[in-house]
């Protein structure tokens, strides 16, 4: 058969996935209709943006997980920089703080050699004045399940 393992994954990460109604609908006690008609309200205002699935790291080759804290240098227009840097897989999260550091950026790889050649081509030489990486030994809970 088939390994479809690689497509699956990719498309579960931007999205592709659906909630179970029915299943909801038995927890809620309601009817289906009443749930589905609910979910699609959640999703046309908003407050659902995507389903996406939770994934066990190390067995989709992205068990190196680093936390990376950015400084700028002063000529760099931090949240452009940013924006550019959504696009790429490698990218879990970006967040734009304040105070000591300007970005917190959530990478996940394959291992230390994947994410060194990964942060060599998104960090030009001379775009930034002071980073710090923080690596993940083990994570006890993502994306609201337990590990």
């Amino acid at each position: 058969m088939k390994n479809l393992r690689p497509r699956l994954v990719e498309l579960f990460q931007k999205g592709y996935c659906t909630p179970l109604i029915s299943q909801i609908a038995k927890e809620v006690g309601e009817a289906s209709t009443t749930i589905h008609y609910n979910v699609k309200q959640m999703e046309k205002d908003g407050t659902i943006k995507a389903y996406k699935a939770v994934f066990d790291n190390k067995k989709i080759d992205r068990g190196f997980c680093v936390f990376l804290l950015v400084d700028f240098a002063s000529d760099v227009d931090v949240e452009k920089f940013a924006k550019k840097l959504i696009s790429y897989p490698q990218v879990e999260s970006i967040d734009l703080i304040h105070e000591e550091w300007e970005l917190l950026i959530k990478i996940r790889a394959k291992d230390m050699d994947e994410y060194y050649e990964f942060t060599k081509k998104i960090f030009p030489v001379g775009t930034v004045d002071n980073m710090t990486a923080l690596n993940s030994v083990k994570q006890l809970k993502s994306e609201f399940v337990e590990a």
